[in-house]
């Protein structure tokens, strides 16, 4: 009985002496709360069969905001293909009637637009009757002028897609 009242004496003292270490009761203190990220904005889908849109960027503003080229080819299997087909044919056909208009500009000034604001003033006209109107791209895509190559091209935003995409099909891709 003696050898137990001991052993109780001394685990006693061992508690007190590890709560008196550990200074705060044996509590740990708790971290800050983390603030979460906000939550981005869902992704705007807009329609496109049959849409016209004069918004046309500015190469390094596209390009700041995540923007790559976009593939111009039929890459798809499946069913994708003609969805693949559409979206290509027509980033191409706005391709070649902007290209036109420039040719028709080069013919009369001998020179190209010297920069994206006498692009835009000059070949999209943007609110004018004789402005161009070019077919409207997915939500993903957009249209943007390279200064330097003097073309339009098509610029895609791959996190808008994925976004897009968790947002339709959960993060898992299901």
């Amino acid at each position: 009985m003696k050898n137990i009242v001991m052993i109780l004496l001394a685990l006693i003292a061992g508690v007190l002496v590890l709560i008196g270490f550990s200074g705060s009761g044996g509590k740990k203190p708790e971290p800050p709360p983390v603030a979460a990220a906000p939550a981005p904005a869902p992704v705007q889908t807009r329609q496109t069969l049959n849409k016209k849109t004069q918004n046309v960027l500015e190469l390094s503003e596209a390009l700041g905001q995540g923007g790559v080229r976009a593939e111009m080819s039929i890459k798809s299997q499946g069913l994708e293909v003609a969805a693949d087909a559409y979206r290509t044919s027509v980033g191409k056909l706005s391709i070649i009637a902007v290209d036109q208009k420039m040719a028709f500009f080069q013919a009369e000034n001998d020179r190209k637009p010297e920069d994206y604001a006498e692009f835009m003033a000059r070949i999209i006209e943007p609110g004018q009757p004789n402005g161009l109107m070019l077919p409207m791209l997915p939500y993903y895509q957009e249209y943007a002028y390279d200064p330097e190559a003097k073309e339009l091209i098509v610029v895609e935003f791959p996190a808008k897609k994925e976004q897009r995409r968790k947002e339709t099909t959960g993060a898992a891709g299901l």
